[in-house]
């Protein structure tokens, strides 16, 4: 029997729904983390309070730059769940971009938006 060069359109609807629920996920989880950089989320007077602490504004400071951080890389695994969903739309999703074989399932679910093998991927680490 050949070598599966890509996924059957019904082994594509199911990861269209599995990035589907995640990208939703994410969404929510950005937009809570973005109300948080932006107090949003609370009724405190911290932003007209003229009382500072320069301890209490450096951490603060600290925890937004971490915010700030999270809905990033927030950001980044929307795109790339986004480019996944493009990528089933081709018919080009789970074919690695290095090797072009087919990528496991196991890998495709537990990070639905992989573009690389874990071979390949474990390659790239041990060579950086």
């Amino acid at each position: 029997m050949p070598e599966k060069t890509r996924y059957t359109d019904e082994e594509l609807e199911e990861f269209r729904q599995l990035i589907l629920d995640k990208l939703a996920v994410a969404e929510s989880d950005y937009e809570k983390t973005m109300d948080r950089v932006m107090n949003r989320d609370s009724n405190e007077n911290d932003d007209t309070s003229p009382t500072y602490h320069t301890l209490e504004e450096g951490s603060e400071t600290q925890s937004k730059e971490q915010l700030i951080a999270m809905a990033m890389r927030q950001q980044k695994f929307i795109a790339g769940l986004k480019a996944a969903l493009v990528r089933i739309d081709n018919k080009t999703y789970g074919i690695c971009r290095e090797t072009g074989k087919l990528i496991p399932k196991e890998r495709l679910r537990a990070v639905p938006h992989a573009t690389l093998s874990i071979e390949v991927k474990n390659d790239k680490r041990r060579k950086h």
